[in-house]
This record gives C-alpha cells, sequence and structure tokens, in this order.
C-alpha cells in the first residue's frame, strides 16, 4: 500500500518536471522568435525562460489550486434545499452586486 502511494509521489514529480521543461522550451523559443525582432532585445536560454515562468506564476497568477467543481454541485444541492421564497431573496442578493452598485438613484 505504501509503496503505491511512494509511486503515484514519483510520477506526479517527473509530471511535474516534464510540464516544466515543456513550457519553458516554449516560452524559450516564443521569446527567441519574437522579441528580439519586435522590441530588439536580447535572446534568453532555457533556465532564464523557466525564471521568467517561475517570476510570472508569482506575479500575475498564484499557487493555490483551482476550483475543481466542486463548489458547483454544493451550490446546486443548497439550490435545491431552498423553498421559492429563500431562492428569491438569493436572487435579489446577487442582483445587488456585493453592495457596491445601486440598483436605484436615492431620493432627495
Amino acid at each position: 500500500m505504501r509503496g503505491r502511494w511512494i509511486l503515484r509521489g514519483v510520477k506526479f514529480v517527473l509530471f511535474l518536471i516534464v510540464a516544466a521543461a515543456a513550457l519553458s522550451w516554449v516560452v524559450m523559443h516564443l521569446w527567441n522568435w519574437l522579441m528580439p525582432t519586435l522590441f530588439g532585445l536580447h535572446a534568453i536560454t532555457f533556465w532564464q525562460a523557466l525564471g521568467l515562468l517561475v517570476l510570472s506564476k508569482i506575479l500575475v497568477g498564484s499557487f493555490r489550486p483551482r476550483p475543481d467543481g466542486r463548489w458547483r454541485g454544493r451550490m446546486m444541492e443548497r439550490w435545491a434545499a431552498m423553498t421559492p421564497e429563500e431562492r428569491e431573496t438569493f436572487r435579489a442578493g446577487m442582483r445587488g452586486g456585493c453592495g457596491w452598485r445601486r440598483t436605484a438613484e436615492p431620493k432627495a
């Protein structure tokens, strides 16, 4: 049983290494094809492309896992358990735009 988890872990790490290498290779070739011609920048190496990927992930993305669709299933279960009045209250709250949009002009 324990050997199966270790094998899965090794496969996962190998997949990450191959994926990072493939993405770095693509970024390197795209950069070296476009950037020197368009903007007069220098060509980059494989390791610089890998660093650029990591930097862009830090600056633009995040290292949190993405939603996997379970949220939708839970919401559908909650929706099915609501009464018609609760559903209408929920819809009205969602139309409010989290409180930053006004639905009606203030009266003078």
